[in-house]
């Protein structure tokens, strides 16, 4: 090592004179190149040393090189105008093929529009911010970009699951240049951003002590800081006098603060211990060794304050950028052209006036194709910036960085290298190893607390004359005190405990009365006011989870059952009606069983037409037989076919009569219910007046099913709401009253078996707690509510807050209605199908003995119609030698 440190220093001493070099071989040429950077900042100085130090070695590697590189070193004193001075008599006067810096953002932001001008590549390691591509296209970054690490910040915000993150960055062109791109990706991962706190490069400590002491009485305890090396040591020296480097807080802080870490004071890194950072990955080579200890022996003849312990990314940007423009001039090689003037001479008066270089359009070119393994990694460009890499988290501990993860945007978070192409992103927290968290805690803190001022967590209840039965608010006559008592407040103190930690509250007092007892408020504004969080930061009771109130607030899950129903009272049917026999059967039925009845008679008449002649004598007679068919005797094929008639016909019937009488049976012992109403949309078209409760969101929704608002009445108690359904629509009261499920349970077991849920359940979210959007305590509370739920807690809270005895209901009396047809469709169709199948088999036999008289009348030639009127006469015509026989007969019985 010392080997390599004498060897370095002898190379430093015979480097020629800085903008004066001149090679002696007339075979090589030179290529002017300007270095602009901020020799007092501690990136300036390892930046130019590192940029002497890898012309070295690059022509000590490639001594048959045909060019070479001449460095004209320029100071811009931290300031834009001695940057842009410096940039300008360099292109003025050096006529510089490139120009290597500036240093800071807001320096190239100008620097780039000279370049331009002249058509001189710009080539910056140290200007960060994404803000300055594409600007111009002489304009190359040769470190990467602020905008790459953002997502592996966002990643760690990830795989902790903080929800609200505050962003501390310094107000120049360097720190406003990440935050459009930080917000953006910690939205990404579902993070909101509760303040921005940007602080001028020259802030006060009693600047920098005021935001801070804002942010201590803000909840959010997690904080990304982008700011200058400067800048952000005085921020974490102030941020540890007021006690935010302790328990409970998060800080993360961007490459541009950790790679400088080395260079801290010790009291700085003292406040900085558990701080979170990022910076891109060097992989691990043998030539990475030497530059420590060459940094130390550099820096130690500047300023002995500085012992830089880690190889500085920026260092090493500036070592890369060189070999890169130095290969370029090699490709480009005897085509190199002089500058000449842009129409403007040299001596004009004009300040800007620039000469436009030849070489540089084609140095540019060839820079941007140039790809080698550098000492940071691949030297590879992509739209004029270094291609991303991955990036290192390190965790500060004691006085050095300790890396707990790797980020890419492949595998996401990783303890180390991922070589497999087969692993899936993962950015849980597992994949770290053990952080240590300020206030040496091991605790991952949960990224919000409540302020630092003393405050509790102020939760707004409702005060009701009516529908207080979940919830009671009383007030104490002899102070302000208020007495909550009920469901929805053991639910909400069961939960709180349940909370892995613990929230200070208080319940404060929302009333829906003014004192005259007319309505003061509602619960959409009960809402509103939690949004506001002037006066409440909660909002507990009967709250149902709506789409217009999620707007404001954000709801936990649910803790009661949700649902809208509608109740009517009762009607009771009178057993001693004298048409109750006739309840049983519905009118389509009793007029489908008097139809079959009269078909299957018929049918029995024709097909025993044919066998008992002595029945012909009269209409009245062939009427008789038809009604009394299930007596009628058969005989022969016609008989049997009867007889399937009548086996089928007495099983439908058969059924019909036992069911008859048991439905007339349970409506002669029991007493049946009737609703008043059984459709909301009947109670839409017949105009009644419907209730619901006062205050709430169902005045809106009822007007959404399609009801009038003149319609709609609403009430502040169950007694009011008794008293109206009573009385009826038409004497000032209401048909029906709609409430949520909870609300509706408890009147039916208030007014045990005088009123029954009718029609659809309207499915709503149920009741929940409402807290101000963006509180990260909502989650907490969510999932404490769901373990309460599993184990059984919330169900026993209501058992035992249940004053009523459960209502067995008016529907366990309820019979069954009337009989329908749709019941005995089939019956009828087995019925209706035998019977034509045995008639059209008679039709059958009967065409076929008589053939003979078919064949004499199709030999007459008369139409379809005449034949089948001549052939039903036949069918029913008297035979009068049967009907003489059968009259001889007679007269003989009588006379003996």
């Amino acid at each position: 090592m010392d080997f390599l440190l004498l060897q370095f220093l002898i190379s430093l001493l015979l480097l020629p004179s800085l903008g004066t070099e001149q090679n002696s071989t007339d075979s090589i040429i030179n290529f002017q190149v300007g270095v602009v950077l901020d020799l007092d900042s501690p990136v300036g100085r390892i930046g130019k040393d590192c940029l002497y130090k890898a012309r070295s070695d690059f022509y000590s590697f490639h001594r048959n090189h045909t060019t070479k590189l001449v460095l004209h070193l320029r100071d811009s004193k931290e300031t834009v105008i001695d940057a842009a001075a410096a940039a300008l008599d360099l292109l003025q006067n050096v006529k510089v093929d490139a120009i290597i810096g500036p240093q800071k953002s807001t320096q190239a932001s100008f620097v780039m529009d000279l370049g331009d001008r002249a058509s001189v590549p710009i080539l910056s390691f140290s200007a960060t911010s994404p803000s300055l591509i594409p600007r111009t296209r002489y304009f190359v970054q040769t470190a990467q970009s602020d905008a790459d690490q953002v997502k592996a910040i966002a990643s760690i915000v990830e795989a902790f699951s903080w929800n609200q993150v505050v962003i501390i960055y310094e107000d120049t062109e360097y720190g406003n240049g990440i935050i459009s791109y930080l917000s953006n990706a910690l939205q990404d991962v579902n993070a909101r951003v509760s303040n921005r706190s940007a602080f001028p490069k020259s802030a006060t400590d009693d600047f920098i002590c005021k935001e801070l002491y804002k942010m201590m009485t803000m909840r959010t305890r997690v904080f990304v800081v982008h700011m200058s090396q400067h800048l952000g040591a005085r921020l974490f020296l102030k941020s540890k006098e007021l006690g935010m480097m302790s328990n409970g807080y998060a800080w993360i802080v961007t490459s541009g603060l950790t790679d400088l870490f080395s260079l801290m004071d010790v009291d700085v890194v003292e406040a900085m211990q558990g701080v979170l950072g990022v910076k891109p990955l060097i992989p691990k080579r043998k030539e990475l060794d030497t530059f420590p200890s060459i940094w130390n022996a550099m820096s130690l003849q500047v300023d002995g304050s500085i012992k830089p312990t880690e190889v500085s990314i920026f260092g090493l940007w500036a070592y890369d950028t060189l070999w890169a423009l130095a290969m370029a001039a090699e490709r480009i090689g005897n085509k190199h052209l002089k500058a000449i003037k842009n129409g403007v001479d040299s001596n004009s008066e004009f300040p800007f006036s620039l000469g436009i270089s030849k070489a540089g359009p084609k140095l540019l070119k060839e820079i941007l194709r140039t790809r080698f393994q550098g000492r940071a990694g691949v030297f590879h460009l992509a739209d004029g910036e270094l291609v991303q890499t991955p990036y290192q988290i390190v965790n500060i501990v004691g006085k050095r960085e300790r890396q707990v993860g790797i980020w890419s945007s492949s595998y996401g978070i990783s303890k180390e290298v991922i070589l497999n192409v087969t692993t899936s992103y993962s950015t849980s927290k597992e994949n770290f190893r053990s952080i240590i968290w300020p206030g040496n805690s091991v605790i991952a803190p949960k990224g919000w607390e409540f302020p630092v001022n003393g405050k509790k967590l102020r939760v707004g209840v409702s005060e009701k004359s009516g529908f207080n039965e979940f919830l009671k608010v009383v007030r104490v006559p002899q102070s302000n005190a208020i007495n909550v008592s009920g469901y929805f407040k053991e639910v909400f103190d069961s939960v709180m405990e349940a909370l892995p930690y613990s929230v200070p509250y208080e319940y404060v007092l929302y009333p829906f009365e003014n004192s005259g007892g007319s309505s003061a408020g509602s619960y959409d504004n009960f809402v509103y006011q939690v949004s506001l969080q002037e006066k409440y930061d909660a909002a507990l009771g009967d709250i149902t989870i709506t789409a217009n109130r999620s707007i404001y607030v954000d709801f936990t899950f649910p803790y009661a059952e949700g649902g809208v129903a509608s109740v009517v009272p009762i009607k009771y049917d009178d057993r001693n009606d004298k048409w109750t026999f006739l309840q049983p059967l519905t009118k389509e039925l009793w007029l489908m069983s008097a139809t079959f009845y009269i078909f299957t008679g018929l049918s029995i008449w024709i097909l025993g037409r044919r066998i008992e002649t002595g029945c012909r004598d009269s209409a009245g007679q062939h009427a008789g037989m038809i009604c009394c068919f299930p007596f009628f005797p058969g005989q022969g094929i016609e008989g049997n076919l009867i007889c399937l008639v009548l086996v089928t016909w007495a099983f439908v019937a058969n059924l019909l009569i036992s069911t008859y009488t048991a439905s007339l049976s349970s409506r002669l012992t029991v007493q049946r219910l009737q609703p008043g109403f059984t459709d909301v949309m009947k109670l839409i078209r017949s105009g009644d007046y419907i209730g619901c409760q006062e205050g709430s969101f169902l005045v809106d929704f009822l007007k959404g099913l399609g009801f009038e608002e003149s319609k709609i009445r609403t009430y502040k108690s169950t007694h009011d709401c008794d008293e109206a359904l009573t009385n009826g629509s038409s004497n000032g009261g209401i048909s029906a009253y709609f409430d949520v499920l909870p609300h509706i349970n408890l009147f039916l077991s208030e007014f045990c078996g005088k009123y029954m849920i009718v029609g659809p359940t309207y499915r709503t979210g149920g009741f929940a707690f409402a807290f101000p959007k963006g509180l990260p305590l909502v989650a907490d509370v969510s999932r404490a509510i769901i373990q309460l739920t599993e184990n059984g807690t919330i169900v026993e809270i209501g058992q035992m807050n249940s004053s009523n005895p459960a209502c067995a209901g008016p529907e366990s009396a309820i019979t069954s209605n009337s009989m329908t047809l749709q019941s005995f469709q089939v019956l009828f169709a087995i019925t209706g199908c035998v019977t034509i199948a045995c008639l059209l088999v008679s039709l059958i036999i009967y065409l076929y003995k008589n053939r003979g008289f078919l064949q004499g009348v199709s030999n007459f030639n008369v139409s379809i119609w005449s034949g089948i009127h001549a052939l039903c006469r036949y069918f029913v015509k008297i035979d009068l030698s049967s009907r003489s026989k059968a009259g001889h007969t007679k007269n003989q019985i009588q006379k003996t």
